[in-house]
């Protein structure tokens, strides 16, 4: 369990860098909405701002703004044109563009939060686009799946296991699977989150919360959760590899 208590912060001062938080996760593990719910929670508490991540589409900003959490200017999207972890890691210029334009026209902003498109289990941010970021998996993607590990479970600075109340539905265990996720990440936070849940709502805040005042404070030194593992996308027979940076994927 997090710590729902944490110290007020306060409103960003003139001059200090904001809080960028990244929230990764595979297709339909409900990012858009936990990115929602944080908005909805806190936008009363700071100044944000959200930028989003599709290859061909601007779907999830315009779900953010008919939502209605955030005034839709503040609300940015980035058509990525390639596989989603290309724009948050190994070329972060569109998504570094669009967080420096909102920080500059609506400062001071408190917290920018960037939307990664749906990528697989080894998507992870740059640390240098993000301060801090969350990983998302949801329990009707399996029970298995949090123990199988790689670089965004294993490492991300919180692991959300969403849609928690969906799992008698879907015949997850919802204790092992939080279990199995803690054994993967050696200790490092976890969280079982479902928005209807006002709980976990609020531990998902604190831990929010707690991170920026750690930004603000200077304790918080951002952390590479280490380069995607080689993976593959698209029908059998078609895979042909290529390289982004420091490391290389299969097509």
């Amino acid at each position: 369990m997090l710590d729902p208590t944490v110290s007020p912060v306060s409103p960003a001062p003139p001059g200090r860098r904001t809080l960028r938080l990244g929230v990764a996760g595979p297709v339909g593990t409900g990012k858009s909405s936990l990115i929602a719910t944080l908005c909805r929670e806190l936008s009363g508490e700071f100044a944000m701002a959200v930028v989003t991540n599709d290859i061909y589409t601007d779907e999830d900003a315009r779900f953010l703004r008919s939502a209605g959490v955030l005034a839709a200017e503040r609300i940015r999207a980035v058509e990525t044109g390639a596989c989603p972890h290309t724009a948050i890691r190994d070329d972060i210029t569109a998504n570094l563009d669009a967080v420096e334009d909102l920080e500059e026209e609506f400062a001071p902003l408190d917290l920018v939060l960037v939307e990664s498109g749906g990528d697989n289990l080894t998507a992870t941010f740059s640390p240098a686009l993000i301060d801090a970021q969350i990983f998302c998996l949801d329990v009707a993607g399996g029970g298995d799946v949090a123990r199988k590990g790689g670089p965004g479970i294993g490492r991300a600075d919180l692991l959300v296991v969403n849609k928690s109340d969906l799992a008698p539905y879907v015949g997850v265990d919802v204790g092992r699977m939080v279990a199995d996720a803690e054994k993967a990440r050696d200790g490092r936070p976890v969280l079982a989150l479902s928005r209807s849940d006002a709980a976990s709502v609020a531990e998902l805040c604190a831990w929010v919360r707690g991170v920026l005042a750690e930004h603000v404070d200077g304790r918080h030194v951002p952390q590479d959760p280490g380069p995607m593992a080689p993976h593959s996308h698209g029908p059998a027979g078609h895979d042909h590899g290529h390289e982004h940076g420091p490391h290389t994927h299969v097509h």
